[in-house]
Formats: C-alpha cells, sequence, structure tokens
C-alpha cells in the first residue's frame, strides 16, 4: 500500500486559475482612483455622472450609462423594454418618447397595461398623487384606482374601455395580425385622436406609430386592451375576426433581431427597465434563432438592465447577463464588457440617465423605422429556416415510451 504522502492529488479539470498576490497587486494599481471632486453646479450631467458616481449603486448607474453611450455611438439597434406600468408614473413622457424622438429606441417590448393607461391623458383624464396608506377600503368606496402612490377615477377605466372597444371594431383590425401590427394600427388611430384634439403630450402608442418603433407586447392576453377584445369577440361572435397569432409574433420578433445582426451587419443592444414578461419576450429571440431555428447568432451586444429585485433568488426578472449568456441571449463580449445590472427603482434613476444622454446634441440618430423592415425581415429569416428544413426536421422526433397499463 502506498503512503498517503507520496498520493498526489490530480486538479480539478475545471479549476479556474487564480492570481498570485503579486498580480492581484498589479492590477489593483492599474483600477480606478475614487477621488471624486466638489460638485459646483457648473458641471455638465455627462460629467456628474462620470466623474461624481465612484461606488455602490451609483457606480452601476454610472456604468450603465457609459454602455449606453457606447451602444450609441456604435449605433448598435436599441431594443427597450418597459415592465409595470409605468406610464401612469409619466416616464414615457418624461424619457421613453424624447429618446424615441432622437432615434435611439429602435425596437420596444411593453406590457398592455403601459399602452392601455397611457391613453387616459388623451381622452380627457388625469392621475393623481395619493397617499399609498391612506385606505383601500376607502378608495374602492369612493371608486378610486390605486396604482401605489398614484390614483384615478374608475370612470376613467370605463371611457377609456369604450374608446378601444371602439377603435379595434374598425374594419381594419377584422382580421388575425401579430401585437406590432395591432400597436401600429392603434397608434395610428390616437394620433390622429390627438391630432383632432389639439393633444400637445402625446401618448407612447401615437409617439411609436409616428417615428415607426415595433411595439411586442409578450403577454397581450393579460392586459385591458385585450380584455375588450375578449368583449367584443362574445358581443359580436363572428363578425368580430380580430385575432392574435402569437405564433407569427414570436417568429417577427427573432426576425427583427436576425435583421439587425444578419442583414443591416449592426450590433444590438437591450435597455431593460424592470424585468418580467417584456424582458425574456426580447431576449428569447436570440436563442429561438439559434437553438431552436439553427440560424446563427451571438446574442445581444450590450445589456443593461435597472431593476430592483434581487439576482439571487431564480426569478427571470433580474439573472444577470451571465445567466442569460449561458441561454445564448446576450454574448461573450457583452457579459465582459457591455454589460450592468442597476439595483435600483427606474422611477428614482432612469430620468437622470435620460437627462445625461440627451443633454449631448451627439446623443441623436436619424429614426431608425424598423416597423417597415417587419414584412422583409420575416421573409428572410423564412428562406433562412427553409435552408435549414433538413437537418431541423431531425428535431422534431423523441423516442416516446409506449404506454403502459394504467395504474390503479
Amino acid at each position: 500500500m502506498k503512503s498517503k504522502s507520496k498520493i498526489k492529488a490530480k486538479p480539478k479539470k475545471d479549476a479556474q486559475p487564480t492570481l498570485s498576490g503579486a498580480a492581484h497587486r498589479r492590477a489593483f494599481e492599474r483600477a480606478r482612483d475614487v477621488r471624486p471632486t466638489a460638485i459646483t453646479g457648473r458641471e455638465r450631467p455627462r460629467e456628474i455622472l462620470e466623474q461624481r458616481f465612484p461606488a455602490y449603486v451609483g457606480r452601476q448607474e454610472r456604468i450603465a450609462y457609459e454602455i449606453m453611450r457606447r451602444a450609441i455611438e456604435d449605433d448598435a439597434r436599441v431594443f427597450l423594454t418597459l415592465s409595470g406600468a409605468m406610464t401612469p408614473a409619466g416616464l414615457h413622457a418624461s424619457c421613453i418618447i424624447p429618446l424615441i424622438e432622437r432615434g435611439l429606441v429602435d425596437c420596444m417590448t411593453t406590457t398592455g397595461a403601459n399602452l392601455y393607461h397611457d391613453a387616459h391623458r388623451v381622452i380627457g383624464h388625469r392621475i393623481r398623487e395619493i397617499d399609498p396608506s391612506a385606505g383601500d377600503l376607502q378608495y374602492r368606496l369612493a371608486k378610486i384606482i390605486r396604482i401605489y402612490d398614484l390614483g384615478f377615477w374608475e370612470e376613467t377605466l370605463l371611457e377609456t374601455d369604450q374608446l378601444f372597444s371602439a377603435l379595434l371594431r374598425r374594419d381594419e383590425f377584422q382580421k388575425k395580425m401579430t401585437t406590432t401590427e395591432l400597436h401600429y394600427k392603434l397608434g395610428k388611430q390616437i394620433a390622429a385622436i390627438e391630432d383632432a384634439l389639439g393633444v400637445e403630450q402625446p401618448s407612447l402608442l401615437a409617439t411609436a406609430y409616428r417615428y415607426g418603433v415595433p411595439i411586442f407586447v409578450g403577454a397581450v392576453q393579460d392586459g385591458s386592451i385585450f380584455l375588450n377584445v375578449v368583449k367584443l369577440k362574445r358581443l359580436l361572435g363572428d363578425a368580430f375576426k380580430l385575432e392574435i397569432d402569437v405564433n407569427a409574433d414570436v417568429f417577427e420578433m427573432g426576425a427583427l433581431q436576425h435583421h439587425c445582426f444578419a442583414t443591416e451587419k449592426r450590433k444590438m443592444a437591450v435597455w431593460i427597465l424592470g424585468g418580467g414578461v417584456p424582458k425574456n419576450y426580447t431576449l428569447q429571440g436570440e436563442p429561438l434563432l439559434d437553438q431552436i431555428l439553427g440560424v446563427p447568432t451571438h446574442g445581444f451586444d450590450y445589456d443593461v438592465q435597472f431593476c430592483v429585485d434581487p439576482v439571487d433568488n431564480g426569478a427571470l426578472s433580474s439573472c444577470p447577463a451571465g445567466e442569460g449568456h449561458t441561454w445564448g441571449k446576450v454574448s461573450a463580449e457583452s457579459v465582459q464588457h457591455g454589460s450592468m445590472y442597476v439595483h435600483a427603482d427606474v422611477t428614482a434613476v432612469f430620468p437622470w440617465i435620460t437627462y445625461a444622454l440627451l443633454s449631448d446634441p451627439a446623443m441623436r440618430r436619424t429614426p431608425g423605422r424598423l416597423y417597415s423592415a417587419r414584412k422583409q425581415a420575416v421573409e428572410r429569416l423564412q428562406l433562412a429556416v427553409d435552408g435549414n428544413r433538413r437537418a431541423l426536421l431531425k428535431t422534431i422526433d423523441y423516442p416516446l415510451p409506449k404506454s403502459g397499463k394504467p395504474r390503479r
């Protein structure tokens, strides 16, 4: 028997190399010095972010801003995701619409709530600040709807339902379509209403229509616009023909990303405000291409997220870029050099990011009008799928077990 002292432990194959103490010291000496100077009030917004946000969440915000600037300077296509109910809070008016008008957002995925609640103001209703601790039983008796510290009359919902019901009954909606086409057509109608009423602050739907920004809603059935679709179908039966083609919708998301990456030869950035369905619905276009359809891609090149959720509970809303990379959603370069998770409330930090971006005249592009590329993008992706047909047919069978006797 060999003595234990002569037995050498074999190195683990997956062991990661570690830096020596001297190497750590050399790397540390190259690190950025934390020595911000006093704020005078005369600094440009960019200077404040780049020089006075040295640590903790402030540092995360600074790096996110720098990555967003780099994406614009690289002329990357920007896919923005917006979760929750941000339009009642006015984030669309203060941030998203100005970014679209400057050509900095090419495609958007959001919730039905953000598009529905945005229409309240178009038809003259108001959303007011309220006390979130005043008592929901009392608010219900007063017919006041609450979204945390925002409130509006219940009549606001009922009249907005009437608005969308009237629009959705028009001839152009009586067919099967994707969510991008649905929201483009709704945006066109809302834009006409705004023009007729002289509305000064445009809605998100109308702005996206005017600038050719496609709007996806991944869980369209989880919003009040679609609740009115349900009502119309039950009332009007076969005379109401609007259907959402979810198969074509998912394919279209992948097609637009393939269009940016393969046809335009441009980098892609994803700016994630919150998390939820909008985040994954956008990111899953990449594994759809590569893993499901066999069409080469490499994931988003830039990944910035603003979210309050912890990253250690397995939730999709908070999964970091590295985890997304294992699914093929973001590139290796993004994980290493182009990604930042800002652990903060969107409403608390994103207006400042927007101000810093838009205060720089260089942060402006000609609107990409990606909506007009939808048909071409879908056709080209279908050609790529057709070219993979023989290989893809091998992926649709599985040796399923034979049925046995049912258990008692």
